[in-house]
């Protein structure tokens, strides 16, 4: 293994240059789901057998969101995370009804590496400075879950999806790095689960509003979706779900694809 300070600025670098691919695991009463436009869930598998599956086979990261946390005014699943924790060796942020910096140590405490926040952060602005003054803002993921209205405009929705707001997704990405946001996880209602592509424009606009990476999420059906969301919509990396669970597309397969397109992933 390579050490020393040289080492770690050269993996930096890499880092910033290649893109990610990141399945999401939407939990529900303990089991991973998967829904179309954030309804019609259905049953997608043991999310510790899948975070395992998703590590082996060359994921950048994993994402876990407890989807139900929020609206049942409970913690996320701590111990689940825990578990996932144990048999994965990437990156791995957690998210789901997270509202105090004592829950962020929690599920830190657990296994995760990075907090993903909603609901709550919007809520309460001032969460997103506490989480960042305390463990760092590249610990922090602000998730936006957005919808495009008959105006042409996008804006923030909360609590699962079930809760529109007034405030536009751009506004609201930028107020959110400018109090220590440190990533942008940004889902396409309009786009989730159609298997149609990434908001590519979308993700293009926020991605050029603001000077953190950008993950782009909702609507992956091919491996092009994916080209399209890296090159079009400038994502730093792209999440998926069903397509990853149901054994549509394969991570090696993605990636050697993208690497046929030019775009830089990791091997």
């Amino acid at each position: 293994m390579k050490t020393g300070s040289a080492w770690l600025i050269f993996n930096d670098t890499i880092d910033m240059l290649t893109k990610r691919i990141i399945p999401c695991l939407d939990i529900k009463d303990g089991r991973t789901v998967k829904g179309t436009n954030f309804v019609n869930l259905r049953d997608a598998g043991d999310p510790v057998e899948l975070g395992a599956l998703y590590a082996a086979a060359g994921a950048d990261e994993l994402v876990f969101l407890d989807i139900t946390a929020t609206v049942e005014k409970r913690r996320t699943l701590s111990e689940l995370v825990r578990k996932i924790a144990r048999e994965i060796n990437i990156p791995f942020t957690v998210g789901g009804g997270i509202s105090s910096t004592d829950e962020v140590s929690l599920l830190l405490d657990h296994g995760a590496d990075k907090i993903s926040v909603n609901t709550a952060a919007f809520k309460n602005p001032a969460l997103i400075s506490a989480i960042a003054d305390r463990f760092g803002s590249q610990c922090v993921v602000l998730a936006i879950d957005t919808r495009q209205e008959d105006d042409g405009n996008w804006y923030v929705y909360l609590q699962g999806g079930r809760t529109r707001t007034p405030v536009l997704c751009r506004d609201w990405a930028i107020e959110a790095c400018r109090l220590g946001a440190g990533e942008i996880l940004l889902t396409s209602m309009n786009h989730d689960g159609t298997k149609q592509g990434f908001a590519c424009e979308l993700t293009a606009e926020i991605a050029s509003s603001v000077s953190v990476p950008v993950i782009a999420s909702g609507g992956a059906g091919t491996e092009a979706h994916f080209a399209e969301a890296f090159t079009k919509g400038k994502a730093d990396a792209a999440l998926a779900a069903s397509i990853f669970h149901f054994r549509e597309i394969q991570i090696p397969d993605l990636k050697n694809y993208l690497r046929r397109e030019g775009i830089s992933v990791r091997l």
